[in-house]
Parts: structure tokens; C-alpha cells; sequence
């Protein structure tokens, strides 16, 4: 049997590689991770169930589950920060050249 050895990514950049993806695509998992750590880590900060994020945000229980269960494949970036902002957070964007 064929050893398969293990690819180790330790940042967004490494593991868009590994995966055969451009950098750009990168960046983007590396935003969409951001948004949806903080997102799962104010829910919990504030001890809010799926259906208070729902209704502050306005959008079904079912994609909120699937943010907090980091499910967020057809989750789009938008319904992200909706997200954020019905909590009372909003995003900051820094712009920096790309290594």
C-alpha cells in the first residue's frame, strides 16, 4: 500500500496551495475564518441561542447553526457581516500589500 504523507498548512496562503487554490482564494477563507471566530465567539459571550441570532439578524435558525457550527460553504461573506453587526459588532477592513 502507497504511504500517503501528511501536508501541513500553517496559514491561509499555505493551505490554499495545498489545496490547489490561488492566493486570492486564500485571503477570502482567511476573512470569511475571521468573521466566523468572532461571530461564535460573541454568541457565546453573550449566551445567545440560535434563534435570538436569527431574529436580531433576520435570517433563518438553520444558517445560524451553520455558522456556529462552522458550516459555512453556502454561507455567503454578506449574511457574515449581517450577522456581526445584528450582535453590534462591525467589521474593520485593513488593507495591506499581499506578501
Amino acid at each position: 500500500m502507497k504511504r500517503i504523507n501528511p501536508v501541513v498548512a500553517r496559514n491561509s496562503k499555505e493551505l490554499a496551495i495545498a489545496l490547489g487554490l490561488t492566493p486570492a482564494d486564500g485571503a477570502e477563507i482567511e476573512l470569511r475564518s475571521e468573521l466566523n471566530s468572532k461571530i461564535v465567539e460573541i454568541v457565546a459571550r453573550k449566551k445567545l441561542t440560535h434563534a435570538e441570532v436569527a431574529k436580531l439578524a433576520k435570517t433563518s435558525r438553520t444558517r445560524v447553526t451553520a455558522i456556529l457550527n462552522r458550516n459555512t460553504k453556502s454561507v455567503s461573506t454578506d449574511l457574515l457581516l449581517r450577522v456581526l453587526h445584528a450582535l453590534g459588532y462591525m467589521a474593520k477592513l485593513r488593507i495591506r500589500r499581499a506578501a
